[in-house]
């Protein structure tokens, strides 16, 4: 009833975050993170260092509102007429428009790229800050279209004369030539207008369209007005090259300035062609009129207007002048103002005022005579023809001004220079942040290992299941050098001194054997045999070392002591005592040799041992053998003590059949390496075949921040005093 509360609690718990143990985990792991921290650290430290410098360079650009004074207001209504102004918006996406950097990348060539051929990743770093920049300036570059599709390469033959050779991805060489000459052949054309580089060094060429060297320009150009509604425009453009990219933005620049001033002046100049283009024709008009005129005087004998037609033909005159006045306007208003708008709507109701005074007076005009009838209109034709004349002179000098006194709306107030500084990368920002990505990195690895991790750290994690804990043996680091140093070839180790309770009888793990001796000793009164049986879930948690040296331990009591190797598949047990495995288990069973025959003294004292024998292909069929069983009841009346190491249980059979014949069964469970689920399966594995594990042996405890056990086996370390 106890038991059952527990339970729930720690269920019940299970779904908190134990801080304390999450820290442990870190702590653990310390020496990873750092490490791991300082590799990024370094690595970040590699890139600032090896990263190509990016400079900038900027400009400055106002866009001002056209001012009334000056010739606007000198010109009147057709200054206001030209008047143009734009938001910076507008302005922006003019300067971005193909108009503008298209006469750039022709001015500079971008569609030609060349580069330099460095290793990869790190080969451009490293010329740079030893100082070995390569470059060179290519003007023209032209490629046949049926060989635009290869790759080519400019190879540096000498670099003192000026010499090169241009090469395609065939290995065949197309051109050669010299610094400052144009080379053609089979429809290459190939200009370099210099370089500096050493011999043999190569550099890749290559052609782009136009549109895309324009839209590479765009994008590495960038636009933005300085405050809101200023007017004032900067320009930024980033590159490797200082000198280019402030050129470049200079270029960009003036074509824009240039380009606005003609076009505040394109309409102007538009007008002035068409009037200059009619003045011509209205003169020769009124020359005709007034040849007309004086023949027919001549004709009638110099006919002279009365008083009235006079009269009327001054006020015909000005009617007409003020039609062609209002002819004018209304070509100019019509641009600026719809019909609906009230000052179109004037012009249109003084129009038809003028129109029926105009026809008025002709009506008057049809009473005169006929002689001066006829005299009066074609005096009217030439005194019209010349206040037409006379206007349209007036409106070509008036264009004539504001052509020639157009500068624009657009000043630059700076010109492009590059900062002294690279703005990219940022060096301290790069180490920093390559520094704290390691960091969290490492941590972030170390937490998501540690969540799908289930592995043992605590005895009480088996206790949970129902399985006592007979012994928890801590992890010793003298027998990790022990079997280092065994394995070595060049350090073969004899006889025992692979064996730890041998070499270092003071070691804790040989002292937490001790206690395991102890254990047994009671345990094992109620059982049916002296029989030991030691496995475990599965390989690589120690079970042989548990195993020799118990028996060692078990060994020094007096007792006389049997170990047998029952893993015949891979059984190393020979190796900790400096005996052979031939003429062991795998020769007994199979009637090769007897009992007495196989059983091998060892170096330790009360301490026989039966090794594995040949590996034999079929272990398990070997084990259900009756001289196995007639095996087991001997070694239990000649020994006090029978301890057999079988191969894991979930692995093979071997355990379950062996286990029938020992009276007690002990499974092993790894630290931090096998789990709860794992050692209940292998305890269902041996209820399975009627085989009761008294308990388990937690091995290779390991001193860890996250298991507040493992710090508490260790902090109970006693050895005695010496003075």
């Amino acid at each position: 009833m106890t038991t059952q509360p527990s339970r729930q609690t720690q269920t019940d718990n299970s779904d908190e975050i134990d801080l304390g143990k999450l820290f442990g985990i870190l702590l653990d792991a310390k020496w990873w993170i750092i490490f791991t921290t300082f590799i990024f650290a370094v690595g970040g430290v590699a890139f600032a260092l090896l990263s190509t410098p990016i400079y900038k360079a900027d400009a400055l650009i106002q866009i001002e509102e056209k001012s009334s004074g000056g010739i606007s207001s000198m010109v009147g209504d057709m200054g206001e007429l030209f008047a143009q102004e734009s938001s910076a918006t507008t302005e922006i996406e003019i300067i971005k428009s193909r108009m503008i950097l298209g006469e750039t990348v022709d001015k500079f060539n971008l569609t030609t790229v060349t580069s330099p051929i460095y290793a990869p990743v790190v080969g451009k770093g490293i010329a740079r800050l030893t100082g070995g920049v390569n470059n060179i300036s290519v003007s023209r570059f032209v490629v046949p279209g049926y060989a635009s599709e290869y790759a080519y390469t400019i190879r540096i033959l000498d670099a003192e004369q000026g010499t090169y050779q241009l090469i395609r991805e065939d290995e065949r060489v197309i051109l050669e030539g010299k610094i400052g000459q144009l080379v053609t052949a089979d429809d290459y054309s190939l200009f370099v207008a210099g370089f500096e580089s050493h011999d043999g060094f190569e550099f890749a060429i290559a052609n782009r369209s136009r549109l895309e060297a324009i839209e590479w320009l765009k994008q590495s150009l960038s636009l933005s007005e300085q405050g809101k509604q200023t007017g004032i425009l900067k320009l930024s453009f980033e590159g490797e090259n200082k000198q280019q990219i402030s050129e470049i933005l200079n270029h960009i620049s003036q074509i824009y300035f240039l380009q606005n001033v003609k076009r505040n002046s394109a309409e102007a100049e538009k007008s002035l062609a068409f009037l200059e283009g009619h003045l011509p024709g209205i003169k020769s008009q009124l020359t005709t009129f007034e040849d007309t005129l004086n023949n027919y005087r001549q004709e009638n004998e110099s006919i002279d207007l009365g008083l009235e037609a006079q009269s009327t033909l001054k006020v015909m005159v000005e009617l007409e002048a003020q039609l062609n006045e209002l002819t004018f306007r209304e070509s100019e208003i019509s641009q600026r103002f719809t019909k609906d708008h009230p000052a179109y709507k004037s012009l249109l109701d003084k129009r038809e005022t003028l129109l029926k005074e105009k026809e008025r007076l002709n009506k008057q005009v049809q009473k005169l005579p006929k002689t001066q009838r006829e005299v009066l209109r074609m005096t009217r034709d030439v005194e019209v023809n010349q206040q037409i004349y006379i206007q349209l002179l007036n409106k070509v000098q008036e264009l004539s001004i504001i052509k020639a006194g157009t500068v624009g709306n657009v000043r630059i107030l700076d010109d492009a220079q590059a900062y002294a500084r690279a703005v990219k990368p940022k060096k301290p920002l790069i180490v920093v942040l390559a520094t704290i990505l390691g960091g969290m990195l490492s941590v972030a690895f170390v937490l998501v290992k540690a969540a799908f991790h289930r592995g043992v750290e605590s005895p009480d994690q088996i206790e949970e299941i129902g399985l006592p804990v007979y012994a928890a043996v801590p992890k010793s680091d003298l027998q990790l050098e022990l079997t280092n140093r065994f394995k070595s070839k060049k350090k073969r180790t004899s006889g025992t001194q692979a064996l730890l309770a041998e070499s270092n009888p003071a070691d804790l793990s040989v002292e937490a054997l001790r206690g395991l001796r102890t254990s047994l000793h009671f345990a094992m009164l109620e059982a049916k045999n002296n029989i030991l049986m030691i496995s475990g879930p599965a390989p690589g948690i120690g079970k042989s070392f548990i195993s020799t040296n118990f028996a060692a331990v078990a060994a020094k009591t007096g007792q006389k002591v049997l170990l047998i190797d029952a893993d015949m598949r891979k059984g190393y047990l020979q190796q900790s005592f400096g005996v052979s495995w031939d003429n062991g288990l795998s020769d007994l069973l199979s009637g090769k040799q007897g009992f007495t025959e196989s059983v091998k003294a060892t170096p330790v004292e009360n301490l026989d041992i039966i090794t594995r024998g040949q590996v034999p292909p079929n272990p398990s069929e070997l084990l259900m053998h009756p001289r196995f069983a007639e095996l087991m009841e001997w070694a239990s009346k000649e020994y006090d003590l029978v301890i057999v190491d079988t191969p894991p249980v979930l692995a093979v059979t071997d355990p379950s059949i062996v286990g029938a014949f020992a009276g007690t069964t002990l499974m092993v469970a790894r630290f931090g390496q096998n789990t709860v689920k794992e050692i209940d399966v292998a305890r269902n594995r041996f209820e399975q075949s009627g085989i009761e594990v008294k308990g388990v042996i937690f091995n290779a405890i390991e001193k860890k921040a996250s298991s507040s056990y493992g710090y508490g086996y260790y902090n109970y370390a006693y050895s005695s005093d010496k003075k």
